[in-house]
Formats: C-alpha cells, structure tokens, sequence
C-alpha cells in the first residue's frame, strides 16, 4: 500500500467526517453479517465513546504514511476479526472474517466520504474520487484480502452499491440500536461525566435530530424497503446540517484535529492534559454553587435516618453489585455476562496497550479461563451466560485464581521493560491519565506487581470503584 499524499490527510482531517462515520456505521450495521457481529461482540451500546476513539485511531494507522504502522493495525484487525464468530437470531451463521463483509465496510466508509461532500455542496472531482476509491482498494488488500470484493473500477463500484443496498442490507437489530437508542440514551463522555444535567438536556435536544439526520441520509430505496420513518423537513436538516460542520474547516486546524477532539472528550480530571485542570476548576466551582445555593434554599426538616437492619444493608449490598454488573461487566449491553464481554475488556486492553500477537493471545487466553471459572461459580441455571441476579448472589467468587492469572498476565504485558515495576510511561500508555500513586517508602514513582494485582481484584470483584480501573474499563 502506498503512502497517502497530503489531500488525503487533509481529507480525513475533514470535521465533516464526524456525520459521514454515523452514516457509515449504520449502512455497516444493516449488514446482516455485520449488523450480528456488532448486537453479540461490540460496545458500542455501552462504550459508544470508546468505540469512536478506537474507529477513529485504526482509520488513522490504515491512512497514515507509517507503513509498520499500517501492517500492524491490518494484523490485529485481522486478528480481532478472527475471532467474531456466531449465529444470528434467524440462525445463520456470521463470521466477521467473511470477504464480502468486510468490502462492505471499506464501501460504505468510501461512499459516506463522496456522500459527505455532496450533501455539504461540494461533490468531488472525478479525479480525486478515483484516487480516493484506490485508496480504499489498497485499505482492503493491506489486510490481505482477495481482489474482486471490491469491483476494480469505479464505475463498477457504484453498480455493486447499488445492488448491495437493493438486495442484502437488512433492518437488522443493530442498525435499529443505533438510530433509535443509542442517540437517545447516549452516555456522556469522560469530559462531562460530573455535568449529568447539562448532559442529559443536551442529549434529549440533540439526540433525535442526529438520529434524524443519519435516517434522512441513508440511500432512499433502503429508505422505503426497511419502513424507516423519516420526520418532515428531514432533508434541509440534514443538508443544514453538513453545511454547518463543512463550515468547521474555516477555524483554526488545531481546533478541529479530530485527534485533539477525541482527546478532548475522553480526557478525565485526573489526567495530566493541563486542559484538564481547568476542567476541574470549573466542575468543582459549579458544585461549590450548587452546594451554596442549597444553603440558601430554605428546606423542611428531616428526620435523622435510622439504623438499617441487617436485610436493609443485604439489599443495598446486593444492589450495588447489580449496578456494578451493569456498568463494567456487561460490556455489550445484553443484560448479561458471556464470553463476548471479557473478550471485548480484553480487546480493550491489547488494542490501548498495542500489543503484539503473542502477548495480545496471553491476555485473551487469561479471559477465556476466567470465563470458565465464572461460569463453574455462578452460572447457577446453565443456561451459559450469568444475569446481574446471579452475579449479585455469588459475586464474591469472581477473585478466584483465574482472576489473579488476568491481573498478573496484564500487569507483564504491561510492563514493557521486564523491570517488575510499572513505570510513569508504562502506566500511562495503560490508563491515559498521569502517575497520581503514593509512592512514599517505593524508592520511586513506580507500581508495584502486588499493588497492581491487589487493585484490579479488587475493582473487577466490585469491591473497590474510582480507581484508575473505572475510566479504563467501565467509561464510556
């Protein structure tokens, strides 16, 4: 694969880019194949955030001029691709590794880049378009797929769009999801998590409209077939609205980098990102007015609470457990805890990490015996998955040594240099938020192998919250 010039990463620098990958990932989620792999594997109901940031980072790696780089990202592609398999509700069997799919996403990321500048009033040069659809071409054989999957000329390629949206895309589950719940119940983002208000009153103005605007865009013969409702005025919506983000372009290209937005968003208030401690200020000043102001706001008395009895304590126990269940196990949002959930922590972890097939296997391997584990602990009815109920009941026996195994293979992956220790660097490439530990009496700011394995049982048995775990492995 060549290296891309400088057009192309102007272009996919484009903030219009932001509506082009929600149309992109709903026409990829229409694909039956596709669309299963997403509802039974993906985060994205649960981590939508995490999920756009990880898009966002392998489209970059696969466009960029690194050519290690680029053979790197196609290999763990590859790699996690391999490893989604299963059977769809009509009980076909789906593989993510399937060629045709896999076109398909490269197809529809191509044709939602043309579409974004159509709809904004700035269609592409024929030329530029086919360069652009050989840049895809080679996207797709870096990750060493066969030719042929994607028709060789563009002109081809719009006859076999066509025909895919005509005949094989589907209102599957996942794309149903994604346009109406996953916009509508959208968590927000590490930067606001201490703002629920302003978030939930953004989200509820927000949230339909960009569901709108993502149904209005989509190819109308799609449209019709899977009986999408489209709300009057849609269509100058959608056009406004590619107008307005297209006029993005003209501030200066440090705000808009979307490296630096995504970093914006996922950004925390522990982290050493000096925006970040302006962000905390303001956070901590809002809270210090609203404290104020219910000082001031006179209320009735109440009565002192009075001691709970022992079952009150039982339920409360109980319930913090589910909730616990809810917000870091249940990494697929099913209800549920299966394999797919500690396979997607582990996905997490290996692809912040950057890891290297043998170690990337290590750490899968460690899940999958913990897996077993749990499912020997818990899985009272054998029905093969685990609900929050059975979890709550039994909740202690998740730091068995399985677990342990988990902590320890992780805490080696992450130590790079072998040194037993995890150093600033090494725990930031982990975390993404800077070295905050009490390292009185260690001789040095480093991590210990106990203190490490200590924390993460105690954080993945629920014992322990708001750690540097919390943002890694339950944000959103």
């Amino acid at each position: 694969m060549k290296s891309p010039d400088a057009r192309f990463e102007t272009f996919f620098n484009d903030p219009r880019w932001a509506l082009a990958m929600v149309r992109a990932t709903v026409l990829e989620a229409a694909h039956p194949t596709i669309g299963a792999a997403l509802i039974d594997n993906s985060t994205f109901v649960t981590h939508p955030w995490r999920r756009l940031r990880n898009t966002f980072l392998s489209m970059q790696r696969m466009t960029g001029a690194d050519e290690e780089a680029r053979s790197r990202e196609a290999a763990r592609l590859n790699r996690m691709h391999a490893r989604l398999k299963g059977t769809d509700p009509h009980h076909r069997p789906y593989d993510a590794m399937d060629p045709g799919a896999r076109a398909w996403v490269v197809a529809t990321l191509f044709e939602s880049s043309v579409t974004m500048c159509r709809l904004s009033g700035q269609p592409l040069e024929q030329g530029f378009m086919e360069a652009l659809y050989a840049e895809f071409q080679a996207m797709l054989a870096e990750m060493g797929d066969e030719p042929g999957h994607l028709p060789e000329t563009l002109a081809e390629f719009w006859q076999y769009y066509d025909r895919v949206v005509a005949e094989e895309l589907e209102n599957t589950e996942a794309m149903r999801v994604i346009l109406y719940k996953l916009f509508d119940h959208l968590p927000a983002p590490p930067l606001l998590s201490g703002l629920p208000t302003v978030w939930a009153a953004g989200r509820a103005l927000a949230g339909p409209v960009v569901g709108a605007i993502a149904v209005a865009s989509l190819p109308e013969p799609f449209r019709r077939r899977a009986g999408l409702p489209e709300m009057p005025g849609a269509q100058t919506l959608m056009q406004g609205a590619y107008l307005a983000v297209g006029l993005a372009r003209f501030l200066p290209a440090s705000w808009m980098q979307p490296a630096n937005i995504i970093g914006l968003l996922e950004m925390t208030p522990d982290s050493d990102d000096p925006r970040a401690r302006t962000l905390a200020e303001l956070q901590a000043r809002m809270k210090r007015a609203g404290a104020l102001l219910r000082l001031l706001t006179p209320r009735p008395d109440r009565p002192e609470p009075a001691a709970r009895p022992a079952t009150a304590a039982g339920a409360e126990q109980r319930q913090d457990a589910e909730n616990f269940f809810r917000q870091v196990l249940d990494q697929t949002g099913n209800g549920s805890l299966d394999w797919p959930d500690l396979a997607a922590m582990a996905r997490e972890l290996a692809g912040r990490l950057d890891l290297d097939e043998p170690e990337e296997t290590r750490l899968y391997q460690a899940y999958a015996d913990w897996w077993r584990e749990l499912q020997a602990a818990l899985d009272t009815d054998g029905d093969g998955s685990i609900s929050a109920q059975e979890y709550a009941a039994a909740s202690p026996s998740l730091a068995g040594p399985a677990l342990i195994r988990v902590a320890e293979v992780l805490f080696d992956v992450t130590d790079r240099d072998g040194s037993g220790h995890i150093d600033a660097a090494e725990y930031r490439a982990l975390f993404r938020t800077a070295f905050h530990r009490d390292t009185a009496g260690t001789g040095g700011a480093t991590y210990t192998r106990s203190a490490f394995v200590k924390e993460f049982l105690a954080f993945m048995s629920g014992r322990q919250r708001s750690t540097a775990f919390d943002p890694l492995i339950a944000g959103a």
